[in-house]
């Protein structure tokens, strides 16, 4: 199954470190990993919800990988807003299993930065700088 992931500046270096393989574990607080079923839907929270966010380091990008259909079908659609609003809750204690069913890489879809965000972003890959990019 194709998902995708909106993710800010510190979530995404962390998953360039794994190598594009693997999603860093749940900060707390974070109860849930809830990668999202519609490319629009990812693009929507990364441009118009990280893009402003601190805590995301102003920037959004958005991530595009598959699961194993056989494993993901154990994950409950949840639909939060919209019909394209769809999502999977995965409990954040199952990440590291959900992990080990990712085919990788990890793709980059899409980057947004907004007005506060504060680095250089590479313009040939669309990244911040520092992150080296899924080959």
């Amino acid at each position: 199954m194709k998902l995708f992931r909106p993710v800010g500046v510190h979530e995404l270096r962390l998953i360039a470190r794994s190598g594009w393989n693997a999603f860093p574990p749940r900060l707390a607080g974070q109860p849930i990993f809830y990668p999202v079923l519609d490319e629009d839907y990812a693009v929507q929270i990364a441009r118009d919800w990280n893009c402003t966010d601190q805590a995301s380091g102003f920037a959004g990008t958005v991530l595009a990988f598959d699961v194993e259909d056989a494993f993901v079908a154990r994950y409950a659609v949840q639909v939060v807003g919209g019909a394209q609003h769809r999502e999977l809750w995965v409990p954040a204690e199952e990440l590291g299993e959900f992990n080990r069913h990712i085919v990788p890489p990890i793709e980059v879809r899409a980057s947004f930065y907004g007005e506060r965000f504060v680095g250089e972003v590479d313009g040939v890959t669309g990244l911040p700088g520092d992150v080296v990019p899924p080959r």
